[in-house]
Order: C-alpha cells, then structure tokens, then sequence
C-alpha cells in the first residue's frame, strides 16, 4: 500500500515575488523560484510533499489558508511579509490549522525599524526563524520534519 506523504505548504506574502531584485542587500539575491526549487529538493530527500504560494493580497492568502486546512497539512512555513504586523485576519485563518506553523522572515524584523518589531502570530506560531536569509526556510523545513518524527 502505497503510504500519503507529509503535505508541507509554504505561504509567501506580500512583495515576495520581488525577493533577488527588492533591496538584496536586506532580503538576499535569490529570487522565490530559485528558494522554492531548492526547498522542493530538499522536501524530496526528507519524504515531504511540499506546495508553494505567493500573493500581494490579503484575502488570496486567506483563502489559501481556508483550502489548506482542508487538505491535512502536517505543517505550514508562512513568510507573510508585511502582513506579520497588521493582519488579524491572517492571525486567525491561521488558527484554524493544528499543524506546527513556522513563522519566517529573511531579515531579522528586531534590528529593523521598531514597527516591525511585532509579530501577529508570533504567539501562536510553533517557532519563528527571523534574521537567516532563504536558509530560514530551510530550517524551518527541517524543523516540521523532525516536529513530524514519530518516536521509537
């Protein structure tokens, strides 16, 4: 019998699309597609499915939410951008889920400007990575794999 995989989701919000050509020397030179190649390798070689999405809209993002939870996610990686300051309504989408979710952001949002200091979902995140580059979504992969472990 040939056993479901792991579902992985990674939600990218506003401005992302922009990563390699938005301020590189804040938030890096790869672009999303070459990070999201890279996490799909990377999500192979650890038994994951994983699927990817990206909008500058608010409410595209919680629909997406909305479809995931439907879906049986073992875990959520979500860089929501600047939605990590403002949005309740992406605060309580993401409270529908009971997966681990880990909060990403490639710059670290505490040695920045003070407003972005505050996180929306940083209390109910399982874990935040912030201040790693793309290679927070790497952690952040390989935390929601060993979160999934099932023990011996």
């Amino acid at each position: 019998m040939n056993q479901a995989k792991p579902r992985v989701y990674v939600i990218n919000g506003p401005n992302l699309n922009m990563l390699g050509k938005r301020e590189p020397a804040v938030y890096g030179f790869l672009g999303l597609e070459e990070i999201n190649r890279q996490l799909a390798l990377a999500a192979k070689g650890l038994g994951l499915e994983i699927f990817f999405s990206q909008s500058n809209h608010e409410g595209v993002i919680l629909d997406r939410i909305h479809e995931i939870f439907e879906e049986n996610p073992a875990g959520i990686i979500i860089n929501p951008g600047a939605l990590t300051h403002t949005s309740v309504a992406l605060r309580d989408a993401l409270l529908l889920l009971s997966c681990p979710i880990v909060e990403v952001h490639l710059s670290n949002i505490y040695k920045r400007e003070p407003f972005r200091h505050n996180s929306m979902l940083a209390d109910i995140a399982t874990g935040q990575l912030t201040g790693f580059g793309h290679y927070g979504y790497h952690m952040a992969l390989n935390a929601i794999h060993q979160l999934l472990q099932i023990p011996v």
